[in-house]
């Protein structure tokens, strides 16, 4: 299917009928239960779910397949964002060209930083790509936000205002990000019992964006390009010696990287229209770095586990303070209550970066692989079951045959 192998077609279905379905999916619990705090499906949080799995994405290709360590990516998500808010202010809301904005000035400015930053590799191309980053967030804090010229208007974050030029405006063109005039803001709601399922133009307008860049990952990683970039991660001194340069593949690799994390950029400015200096800080950086190694480095569908799983850690378990903890545990007796309460509490609200913390730690020691090799182990583990059972079938077969005999 459009190239792909069996398995790999295979995973492609599987996460495309994830990410169709992902408002069943993501709201198990009844509305007016307890339990609809766990429950994920609402627009804004399974938006920033496919966005932060193209950034996720786009990472892995460079780190999965090079080895090459970037601390900061975030400066490329910024851009983008960047770059769709002015495409807002001077043509109008459609988002299509602020998108495709985003990844050009993005791979544009990875090209840049690229050619010096893969100079050097190991933990000095870290540190550059670091010091890069933090540069950007600067300028665009406060070098960039001077009256004369303002492109990122500081810390205040670029949006849209009534005296922008946008041109198309005064043709028809709506107030609001929109689709060729359908509205991303635009939700319809399906009641089903207890249950309400959302259903949002903005998400699905990124979920099939992330549909296509998943694919384009895997083409990548099953290409002779990807094969040329994992011997750039095996022992890229011995590729070197063998004549090849391996420099022009690490720095296709790094643009490509970048343009996903543009892109990712641009879909967060198409569904909340504006951009902060923020999107550009360390911290995010280090985030997408977490999401992939979580999910599992190298892995095809690792990165998007690990963006999933640490958004939807920000967004729920950081809304459990401890009204709701006394509202759980209400049936036990007072003492018993405030006891656990007492435990559970740092580790959720304001504290829920402990638990991402501890989880991480679980992770790196356990399993290395990630949530990918979890999965793996458990699956392993249910076929040697299997096994153990059709070999235990067969010995009685042959037992009662014996017998029979």
């Amino acid at each position: 299917m459009f190239g792909l192998n069996k398995k790999d077609t295979t995973l492609f279905l599987i996460v495309t009928v994830l990410v169709v379905f992902a408002p069943f999916f993501l709201n198990p619990f009844p509305a007016d239960s307890g339990l609809a705090q766990f429950n994920a499906g609402y627009p804004d949080l399974m938006q920033k779910f496919v966005i932060f799995g193209i950034f996720a994405i786009g990472f892995n290709i460079l780190f999965g397949l090079t080895g090459y360590l970037s601390f900061g990516h975030a400066a490329f998500l910024g851009v983008g964002s960047y770059s769709c808010v002015w495409m807002f202010k001077l043509l109008g809301y459609n988002v299509i060209p602020g998108i495709l904005l985003a990844i050009v000035v993005s791979a544009v400015f990875a090209l840049l930083i690229g050619l010096v930053s893969l100079r050097r590799s190991g933990i000095y191309f870290s540190i550059l790509t670091l010091a890069f980053a933090q540069m950007s967030f600067a300028l665009a804090y406060s070098v960039l936000s001077n009256p004369s010229f303002n492109l990122t208007n500081g810390e205040t974050g670029l949006q849209v205002y009534s005296n922008d030029p946008q041109i198309f405006h005064g043709l028809g063109d709506p107030n609001f990000p929109h689709l060729f005039g359908l509205s991303l803001r635009e939700t319809e709601t399906l009641n089903l019992g207890a249950w309400a399922f959302q259903f949002n133009v903005g998400y699905y307008m990124c979920a099939f964006i992330m549909l296509i860049a998943f694919f384009v990952m895997i083409r990548i990683f099953r290409s002779p390009f990807g094969m040329m970039l994992r011997a750039v991660k095996s022992n890229q001194q011995r590729m070197n010696y063998t004549g090849l340069n391996s420099r022009p593949y690490t720095l296709a690799a790094f643009v490509i990287s970048g343009m996903y994390a543009g892109l990712a950029g641009g879909l967060l400015s198409a569904v909340d229209p504006l951009a902060g200096a923020e999107r550009m800080q360390w911290t995010a950086s280090g985030e997408v770095v977490l999401m992939t190694i979580l999910g599992g480095a190298g892995t095809l569908i690792g990165p998007i586990l690990g963006a999933g799983l640490i958004k939807y850690s920000e967004n729920i378990f950081s809304k459990i303070n401890g009204s709701v903890l006394h509202q759980w545990f209400s049936f036990l007796p007072d003492g018993l209550e405030d006891f656990i309460v007492a435990i559970i509490y740092p580790f959720v609200g304001k504290g829920w970066h402990l638990t991402l913390g501890l989880l991480f730690m679980l992770v790196v020691i356990f399993l290395p692989g990630g949530l990918v090799e979890g999965g793996q182990r458990i699956g392993r583990l249910f076929r040697r079951r299997d096994r153990n059972s059709s070999d235990a079938e067969l010995d009685a077969a042959n037992q009662r045959q014996a017998a029979a005999e």
